[in-house]
């Protein structure tokens, strides 16, 4: 695994950055074309169609950060979305490194993200962790699709299964793969039966 921009210092990440769209395999950036000065721009990306979780609370943490270096005449920052056979999609954003000879304010920005992530991979615990409770929720429905059938289950069923299993069976709704927890069949059963909902008549 090579050295991520996020390992060198600023001097270095910014030669390294500048222009690694070139040095891509099987790829063509059409804002090449619009642009006086591409050789100065960056392309990073930050997740894609199937990034887990951390990758996608991660890149929306970036997105925050960088957002506003988009939102001039003439900006550093241009989010971008591109299609990839094997991927679906990569998305993320071209970031100008230089301008003048010196390293601009918006590269300086995504570069301390990169330094915080090569020292601890979460940008936002509490982001992380929202996501993962809602990937949960989706799988714990996604996994009861047939067993569903079988109780009279309360509107609020989820939340409380959630509950129950945080209580009682915590390895249930572990993240697994960083796509949230996906309890099994039988212990969704045995979370219904302990919270006593009654079987479909």
């Amino acid at each position: 695994m090579g050295t991520t921009l996020g390992e060198l210092d600023i001097d270095e990440a910014a030669l390294e950055a500048a222009a690694n769209w070139k040095r891509f395999n099987c790829f063509v950036w059409f804002r090449d074309n619009e642009l006086d000065d591409a050789d100065q721009w960056a392309m990073i990306y930050t997740h894609n169609r199937d990034s887990g979780l951390l990758d996608q609370s991660n890149a929306a943490v970036i997105a925050k950060t960088m957002q506003h270096f988009s939102e001039t005449d003439n900006p550093d920052v241009v989010f971008e979305s591109h299609n990839h056979w094997a991927v679906g999609h990569v998305d993320g954003f071209s970031v100008r490194v230089f301008n003048d000879g010196q390293i601009t304010e918006a590269f300086k920005a995504y570069h301390k993200l990169a330094e915080r992530i090569a020292i601890y991979p979460i940008l936002d615990e509490c982001d992380y962790s929202e996501r993962e409770v809602e990937a949960t929720f989706e799988n714990i429905a996604d996994s009861a699709w047939r067993l569903k059938d079988e109780f009279n289950l309360p509107d609020d069923w989820i939340g409380e299964v959630y509950s129950w299993f945080s209580d009682h069976n915590e390895r249930a709704i572990d993240n697994r793969d960083d796509q949230g927890g996906y309890p099994r069949e039988n212990e969704l059963k045995a979370a219904f039966t302990a919270l006593g909902y009654p079987l479909a008549a």
